[in-house]
Order: C-alpha cells, then structure tokens, then sequence
C-alpha cells in the first residue's frame, strides 16, 4: 500500500504495524488513555460519516484549537481529510483579532477547542465570523450547559460521530481525492502584519513524510513523546511519519509537567525547539551548583570534557578513560532524567546553538538540527543519524526530493545568499494572496525562503547546508557594512543568564543589543555574589555587578565576530518576552518591529 494521502497513513499502519496503543495521552482529569490502530480508524470513520450528516462538503474548511497534543485532534484531522474538508488548525495563543481575520479569510463553517479558555475567546469572536455555523469542545466538562454567540448549544466533539457502520458514503468520497487536492491551510504566525494561510496539499506533506520515514531512528513499537503543537506543521508532519513508522505516540500533558512525561513515558524519541533544550541545560546546571563542592568538582569536570565532542567522535586511550567515569558518574544520571532510553531528537524551528546540539550528543542523547518552513511542508534538509551525515552548526544534507540552490548577490561571502526552493514539497501558495505568493517564487518555479545560507563539506565530501541568517534581518550600519543579527544573538543566549537577545544598530555607527535575561538563573547568580535580589527588578538590574557579568558575556562573544559586528553597547530588560505579550511568534522567534518600538527609548540611550 502506497501513503499518497496523509489520510491513507492509519490504513498503512493498520496493515503493516498495527499497534494496541497508537495514540496515547491524558484526559483533563489525569487518567492516561489510547487508542489502538482499529479504534483510531473507526472513529475517523466515524467522524467522517457524521460531518456528511452535518452538511460538510469537500472545500469546507474546519478550525482545530487545543493547548496541548491529544489524540482527538488526529482523529479529527484524519476524519475531515478524507472527506475532502480542510483542515485550519489554529495557535491557541494568538489574539482575538487574529482569530477573526483567520476564520473569516478561510471562511471557517465549524470549529472544535480544546480546555481552558479556548470556548470562551471563539465564542466572543464568533459575532465577528458570520461563516461559523457552530463550535465543538473537545471536553465534555467544558461544554455543558454552554451555548455559542448564536444562541446555540456547544457540543461535546462526540455528538459529530455518526452511529452508523456503514462507512460505504466515506469510502465513496475518498476515492475521489487526489494526492494534488488541498489537505490544509496553515496560517504562519509572521512577524509582520495579518498572518498568511500557507495552502498545503496531501502531496506536499505525503511527499516529505516519505523522504524522512528513512531517517527516524526507531522500529515498531517503540514510543515517541510530542510535546510541540500540532497547529505547526514540524510537529504534525512529525507526527505522520510516526504513524507510518508504527511507532507509538504520547502526547504528553503540557510543557510545564515535561519533565515528569519524560520520566513517566520514557520514550525513545522527541522532537523539540532549541530554546527548550536550553531550558533544561540551565536546570541542569543550577541542579549541579547546589551540589556539595565533590559534586560540583565532578561534574564541571565532565561539562568540560562535552567540549571535545563532535559527531563520528570517540574518545580513546586516557581520555576514553576520563570519558567512561564521566559518563558513570555524570551523563548518565542526565539521561536518565530524559527517560533513560532516548535514541534520538531532532530540533527545528529555529536556529539551535552549537554548544545544544554537542552537549546532549555528548552525553548520549543524540542531537540532530533540521530546516524548513511551513511553505517546504516543512522539511528541507536534517542532520542524520547514520555515520557522517551530520555536522555540527549546520542543519544538514538536503532531502531527497528537495532541490536547493543558493542565489549570490554581492552582500555576503563566497558562495553564501538567499536560499531558493524548487520541488514538490513547496506550498501551493498562500490562499487569497496571489500577489504574496507571487513574490516569493520566481518565474520559472523556484520558492525563496528569505533565509540567507551556504553550503559547507566534511572530510567525506558529504554537503550540508549551514544558515547564516534571515535576509530581512540584515542590518546595515551607518557605514554602509551588513550585520547578519541571528549568529550574535545565538552566541548571546549560550550564556546562562541571557534568556533572549536582539541585536540592534540598523543606519547606526555600531552594534547593540537588548538583553532580557534568564531570571532564575540571575536570581541565583546574584545569591552566589553576595548581590540582593528583591522584589525591584530594575534596581538589580543596574546594580554594576550585574552589568559588569553581561559586559563580560558580550566580551567572551565579540572576538567570534568581525570588527563591524562586534557589540559594543547593551541594555537589560525586566520583561519577560513572550507570546500574549507579542514580543514573540508561537514559533518564540523575535519580533523584531514590536521590540524596537517597545524600547525605542533604551534604544535612543544607547546611541545618544
């Protein structure tokens, strides 16, 4: 059986590896639940009958919200698909406008949310969204009792299920979708003006889900955790290349529990964002520092042996020596805090730091980085996990079906430019924006992905595609020089005080750069130093001792850079950036306009 629809994958799993538990998580009340591969079938089934009972048309578009993976938003994504309904699934996070622009430019006729206050924000939207016939709850504690902007009932997701057995009007329908047809509109979070719906068909993703099927580390049966919201494409491709693989999924309860998921799952394998990584490097650090001084003396002389590490590296001889009574004493207690039993994890989104991807690999936890956009289905290229296809600092070889060239213009080195796309994982375009789609390919076919890149070798002739940073985030000093702002923030935030970083200095004589830092971490820095941190921020925030640290940050950085780009101002910050606050997209990276205006004002100090 070939997968050419995504809706074809739980029937692939069904005959190949069907599996007891295929889709595993955790009720609101606390209880874990799955499904197997048969239960997961008949009740996408079964969704599928009743949306047709309903009224759904092949073209109608269907809005899934949740906060946190569960198994429902599958069965529900594979129900509506293979009746040839269109899949919008939406950031839980995102503004109340943004809901009403995203449901009113798809024309979105039905929506299902999952707990908190998800009914409550659609439902004040709804008044707004004359397309929205009704609103589902994926909980049936959160709809009782409830009605929607209309006056009508809310209802539980379960009332959509048809009680029929009889699939035959399905299996009709399906057999008239075509891998060309639209399986989903994915409306890119952007850091500029309204969102984008990407247009995405069942052979832009079916066809990058076989190209990474290969590189998965993991048999039948084994477990992977999903943590990353399935609303972005990286993790719902992910997702499929699960199901095809056989592999079992959990989904685990949010991202504050994490830890203890990762303790309880134990899986084999993750997927993940740079920043998270980072997060549980710092816990692992202050973790150690408030060990006894024979402690603290072990481990950071285990931390240092992690620098030595690359990919195809094995220590031998009297390091191979240090190296296993590093790893008895210290790695392997911080796998164990992972589940123990990790094979793999692969990081995307955005840009990982070098020393990330070498400390986990180091210590047994393979690291891979990968690269794409929602526009490429996503993937465009990944480290792998067989012997010499990875490269640290590099996002990896490029994937089968993917060609890639980059154009050279003139503002960077050698063989370094925009990063241009052409094969079938590229979007369809973006839906009711013919002239955006039209600026981002060219005439004959190529995507520009607006990313900035080159192509570097290693000792076996194996390219790898390494990006230097995003093409509208260039800046230009005053003196006419570009400054690529990603590899100095990146290089900023290996510090374990500095939680966010943005380089500024665009038409200005130098290179600045605001600073929110890691409060925690501060906190227990300045306990250390004798500092007092109370209750005013700002007040240990201009303490010199505090400003002296990050000085020194910034001076460790520097010399990794040219003259021009070297920073030579700052300014901290006592906000915490993020998502509702708008310094941040769902996908964490910065928004680069929103925090110049914020800071206008430290800005002008910096320069006056």
């Amino acid at each position: 059986m070939e997968i050419r629809r995504l809706f074809d994958i739980p029937y692939y799993q069904q005959k190949n590896s069907p599996l007891k538990q295929s889709l595993g998580g955790m009720h609101v009340t606390g209880k874990n639940y799955s499904y197997s591969t048969d239960e997961f079938v008949k009740l996408a089934n079964k969704v599928s009958l009743g949306l047709l009972q309903m009224g759904v048309k092949p073209g109608d578009k269907i809005a899934l919200i949740s906060y946190n993976n569960r198994p429902e938003w599958n069965i529900m994504d594979m129900g509506m698909m293979q009746i040839g309904a269109i899949n919008v699934p939406v950031y839980p996070t995102i503004s109340a406008s943004d809901y009403i622009y995203i449901f009113n430019d798809a024309n979105v006729k039905y929506c299902i949310v999952g707990h908190g206050d998800l009914l409550e924000k659609v439902r004040t939207a709804q008044k707004d969204i004359p397309s929205l016939q009704a609103i589902f709850t994926f909980d049936e504690v959160d709809s009782k009792g409830q009605t929607d902007a209309n006056g009508a009932e809310v209802l539980h997701w379960e009332h959509i299920f048809s009680d029929s057995s009889d699939f035959s009007a399905v299996e009709q329908i399906k057999q008239t979708i075509k891998p060309e047809d639209i399986a989903t509109i994915i409306y890119t979070s952007g850091t500029t003006g309204n969102p984008k719906g990407v247009v995405l068909s069942h052979h832009n993703i079916c066809t990058n889900v076989r190209d990474v099927l290969p590189f998965i580390p993991l048999n039948t049966g084994e477990i992977a955790l999903s943590f990353l919201p399935l609303c972005h494409v990286f993790e719902r491709t992910v997702t499929y290349g699960y199901m095809a693989k056989g592999v079992n999924i959990v989904y685990a309860r949010d991202l504050e529990t994490l830890s203890e998921s990762l303790q309880e799952v134990k899986p084999h394998f993750f997927t993940t964002v740079p920043r998270l990584l980072e997060k549980v490097y710092e816990k692992i650090i202050n973790k150690a520092k408030g060990e006894s001084k024979i402690k603290q003396k072990i481990f950071f002389w285990a931390l240092g042996l992690t620098e030595k590490y690359d990919y195809d590296w094995k220590a031998s001889g009297l390091l191979g020596i240090q190296w296993a009574i590093a790893d008895k004493l210290v790695f392997s207690k911080i796998r164990a805090r992972l589940g123990g039993r990790v094979k793999g994890i692969v990081t995307g989104a955005a840009a990982c730091p070098r020393r990330m991807a070498q400390f986990f690999s180091a210590i047994g936890v393979p690291i891979r980085e990968g690269y794409g956009l929602t526009e490429t289905s996503p993937a465009i290229s990944i480290n792998l996990f067989e012997p010499h296809q990875a490269m640290l600092g590099s996002v990896g070889p490029i994937l089968p079906s993917v060609t890639v060239k980059i154009t050279e213009d003139g503002n960077y080195g050698p063989g370094e430019g925009e990063i241009m796309v052409q094969g079938p994982t590229v979007m369809v375009g973006y839906y009711n924006k013919p002239e955006d789609t039209a600026d981002v390919m060219t005439a004959d076919g190529w995507f520009l992905t607006g990313d900035i890149g080159k192509f570097v070798e290693n000792n076996k002739g194996v390219k790898f595609l390494k990006i230097t940073d995003r093409k509208k985030e260039l800046l230009k000093t005053s003196g006419g020089k570009y400054v690529a702002p990603t590899p100095i923030e990146s290089t900023l935030k290996e510090d374990l005080l500095v939680e966010q970083a943005m380089v500024v200095g665009d038409n200005m004589k130098f290179v600045s750069v605001i600073i929110q830092p890691t409060f925690d971490s501060l906190k227990n820095w300045c306990k250390e130093n004798g500092i007092e941190y109370g209750s005013d921020v700002n007040a240990v925030l201009s303490n010199p001792k505090v400003k002296a640290h990050y000085q020194q940050v910034i001076d460790a950085a520097n010399p990794q850079f040219g003259k021009v780009e070297q920073v030579k101002k700052f300014v901290l910050v006592s906000d915490v950036w993020g998502v509702p606050t708008g310094e941040l997209t769902p996908t964490m990276k910065l928004k680069r306009r929103v925090i110049l205006s914020k800071y206008q004002k430290e800005i002008d100090a910096m320069y006056a």
